[in-house]
C-alpha cells in the first residue's frame, strides 16, 4: 500500500490490508474466489461467534473474515467450541455452501493459530 494510501485510509481498511497480507502466508484460498459447491481450505480472523438456540438442534456460527470477504463457519449442534472466539485465527476447510443467504462452510476441520 503507497503512502498515501496509507495516511488517508480508514483504521478498518488498514486492519483488513494487514489481515489479507497475513492470510496470503497461509496454505488456504481468499474468500473473495471461493463458490458455492467447492471444496475450499479458508484462514482468516473470526469477526464473531454466535450461539443461536433452535427447537431441533443448537447452531454455533463464526463469522470468518481473511481481508477480502467473509464465510460463515456452522457447527450444527453444538452450542460452543473451546478456542473458538472472536479475534482467534484459524483455518478452516468443507464444502461451500449457503446458510441465511451467505457463503457458510457446515462442521468444518478447522486448525487454530495464534
Amino acid at each position: 500500500m503507497k503512502l498515501r494510501q496509507r495516511l488517508t485510509a480508514s483504521t478498518r481498511s488498514l486492519e483488513a490490508a494487514e489481515l489479507e497480507s497475513e492470510v496470503e502466508q497461509l496454505p488456504c484460498d481468499r474468500l473473495s474466489t471461493i463458490e458455492r459447491g467447492e471444496q475450499a481450505v479458508v484462514g482468516g480472523r473470526l469477526r464473531s461467534v454466535r450461539f443461536t438456540p433452535t427447537e431441533n438442534v443448537p447452531v454455533l456460527q463464526a463469522e470468518l473474515f481473511d481481508g477480502t470477504a467473509s464465510v460463515l463457519l456452522v457447527w450444527l449442534g453444538r452450542r460452543r467450541i473451546p478456542g473458538v472466539e472472536p479475534g482467534r485465527k484459524l483455518l478452516a476447510r468443507g464444502r461451500v455452501g449457503v446458510y441465511e443467504g451467505r457463503a457458510a462452510i457446515y462442521n468444518p476441520w478447522y486448525e487454530l493459530h495464534e
